[in-house]
């Protein structure tokens, strides 16, 4: 075991400007739902999305599955979405009733293979779900035709990728709606939390009729909701780390960047043309032994890391049934492959250097 400092896989940044901000709150008497979180919904637009309305709400699962029912998803539909991804992808299709349709990725972002999305294209389709997964979008371009050939809605869960773009745009202003997560590891946070972004006054009315017991106005019931409101508390921290975001994702593209010029013998994050990949993970592959890799790197030199995700969805006990004897060989193997590095932006450059020197010796690179 090195003697030296841990460097951990993740860590969330919580300062004084933060606390300043709850403590405001707290003084004000207004803890609940008000004033912080329409200030946060109107500042996210503007900061993250060009401006497209945005919705907040109590998790970034919360997010993905009001956002489905906003969108008119329900029992008989099929919505497609990748078995590589945090199971609340799934899950959010499979909570209103509708089926998830598990297919293939593809092996350099990791994301939807528009391929494999076009194969699983029924009668029963009603929308395609990507996840731009690891802070890289997903190949919008291409799921957006195949969306529009079809005529079908396209979605994304962005929980991952706050401010990452492709041609310009920024994610979250491609599909009918998306969601942010707002979880502390995230690239920014407000403690707990979820923002979703909606093309439509529509959709903006319905995902804030449902997060808010069906109703607009108190008493006047419109719809059978929830109660997934964001708290003025967490709005308000989410403010403050709005204002830093932007910094810190520059922080994490220089992090990544020293990563790929200096790392030796793994398979660093390749990035596709026109692509702004925000690094909310630092993915490399590992081809032969990763769990060995990843027990070694923090044993032998007390650096952390993340196997994001070791199981796809497709082989859940929660959510296999929707997918008896699927075969998705590329999942397979970036869930067999993939080991998450330290980019985030408390990182020094003694820590990069770390870094690099405990990757390249362990797959016989020297430093």
């Amino acid at each position: 075991m090195s003697n030296e400092t841990f460097i951990p896989a993740a860590k969330p940044i919580i300062g004084d400007d933060e606390r300043a901000a709850v403590d405001r709150v707290m003084r004000s008497g207004m803890v609940a739902q008000g004033p912080e979180v329409a200030a946060f919904e109107a500042e996210f637009a503007d900061v993250m999305v060009a401006g497209r309305p945005s919705v907040a709400v109590n998790s970034g699962t919360s997010g993905l599955h009001l956002g489905l029912l906003a969108a008119g998803i329900g029992p008989g539909d099929e919505v497609i979405v990748p078995s590589f991804t945090f199971a609340a992808t799934g899950n959010s299709v499979a909570l209103t009733g509708a089926t998830p349709v598990f297919v293939d990725i593809e092996p350099e972002q990791f994301s939807l293979d528009p391929v494999a999305v076009e194969a699983a294209i029924t009668s029963k389709t009603r929308a395609i779900m990507p996840v731009h997964l690891y802070g890289h979008p997903a190949r919008m371009t291409e799921l957006a035709a195949i969306a529009d050939k079809h005529g079908i809605l396209l979605f994304e869960d962005a929980a991952q990728a706050h401010a990452a773009e492709l041609d310009g745009r920024r994610v979250g202003t491609f599909g009918t709606f998306a969601m942010f997560s707002l979880y502390p590891t995230k690239n920014m946070t407000s403690g707990e939390g979820g923002m979703v972004t909606c093309a439509t006054p529509e959709l903006v009315r319905n995902v804030k009729l449902l997060r808010n017991q069906g109703m607009e106005r108190q008493y006047e019931n419109e719809v059978i909701g929830f109660n997934a409101r964001m708290t003025d508390i967490h709005a308000a921290i989410g403010r403050v780390q709005l204002t830093k975001v932007m910094d810190w994702t520059a922080r994490r593209q220089a992090n990544a960047a020293f990563l790929d010029a200096n790392l030796r013998g793994v398979t660093v994050p390749p990035v596709a043309a026109g692509a702004v990949h925000v690094y909310h993970q630092y993915t490399i592959r590992v081809a032969e032994d990763r769990d060995g890799f990843v027990a070694a790197l923090k044993n032998e030199h007390n650096i952390g890391s993340g196997v994001y995700y070791p199981i796809p969805n497709h082989r859940l006990p929660s959510l296999a049934h929707y997918a008896p004897g699927l075969d998705l060989p590329e999942t397979e193997r970036a869930a067999q492959q993939v080991v998450s590095l330290p980019v985030h932006p408390s990182l020094s450059q003694d820590d990069l250097d770390r870094i690099v020197a405990g990757v390249n010796a362990l797959t016989g690179a020297g430093s």
